[in-house]
């Protein structure tokens, strides 16, 4: 019997959340159980924090297929960077680790690609052909892109270089707190982001995520994009969502 509910666990620079997800509805079926992320990040704390996440929910199936998410690029199960985590982590076997400590198999994941996955399943843009990219707007710039459905993952559209910076380096919601600017101000930043990333990719909808959504009035009549561009519906939650349905999907295709 398939399972309807599958675990996910979002780790983050300042934080490791998790619940436990109906994956009809998207909702989760669980408190939400969150942890501080060890200080410095260090594989192993990290690992053992993730754990006691886990031992704390309730309310799934102990058969549920689990979902972890990082940010990080996540290829083959290893990470090959690390943001606002250990540079410990790059080139690490992490999939394996987090397998063995955790005592079962897991579907490991870069975060952004799990938000945009969520939103392409549950929420914002649940239904919608073509091109979509999702932005994560937070200390960095985490990006997804959904073609007709399906993720192609570990795209770095954070870094690419505008006027000799680093994008998120320069239109990242912490470069706005870090500067104190304005949401005019900040706002003339992100066009300049979202232009280029509209002269590269000619995307049919760009949804916009990250903590600073549930600010999308403040900012969203600023934005001159001539793609539509839409709220991320899960906000901080969508992590846990999209690892979670990422697990359960791999779970299917592994059964055949």
């Amino acid at each position: 019997m398939t399972s309807t509910t599958a675990i996910g666990i979002d780790i983050g620079g300042t934080g490791i959340k998790g619940g436990v997800v109906d994956l009809t509805t998207g909702e989760l079926v669980s408190d939400r159980v969150k942890l501080p992320t060890p200080h410095g990040g260090e594989p192993d704390a990290v690992v053992e924090v993730t754990r006691e996440v886990l031992d704390r929910l309730t309310g799934g199936d102990p058969e549920d297929p689990v979902g972890v998410c990082f940010p990080a690029i996540v290829k083959g199960g290893r990470t090959l960077s690390a943001a606002n985590v250990s540079k410990k982590w790059i080139g690490l076997k992490a999939e394996k680790k987090f397998e063995k400590a955790l005592g079962r198999d897991i579907h490991f994941v870069n975060d952004a690609d799990a938000a945009g996955f969520a939103e392409t399943t549950f929420g914002a843009a649940k239904g919608v052909q073509g091109l979509v990219l999702l932005t994560t707007l937070g200390t960095g710039i985490g990006t997804a892109l959904i073609y007709n459905g399906v993720l192609v993952p570990n795209a770095e559209l954070g870094h690419i270089e505008i006027n000799g910076h680093d994008a998120e380096s320069r239109a990242a919601y912490s470069a706005k707190e870090r500067e104190d600017l304005s949401w005019e101000k900040w706002a003339d930043r992100l066009n300049v982001h979202y232009s280029r990333l509209e002269f590269l990719l000619s995307p049919d909808l760009f949804v916009i995520g990250g903590g600073v959504s549930k600010r999308w009035d403040e900012f969203a009549g600023l934005l001159k994009s001539n793609t539509k561009t839409v709220p991320a519906t899960f906000r901080n939650n969508a992590g846990i969502l999209g690892a979670a349905a990422l697990a359960a999907d791999d779970a299917r295709t592994d059964r055949g």
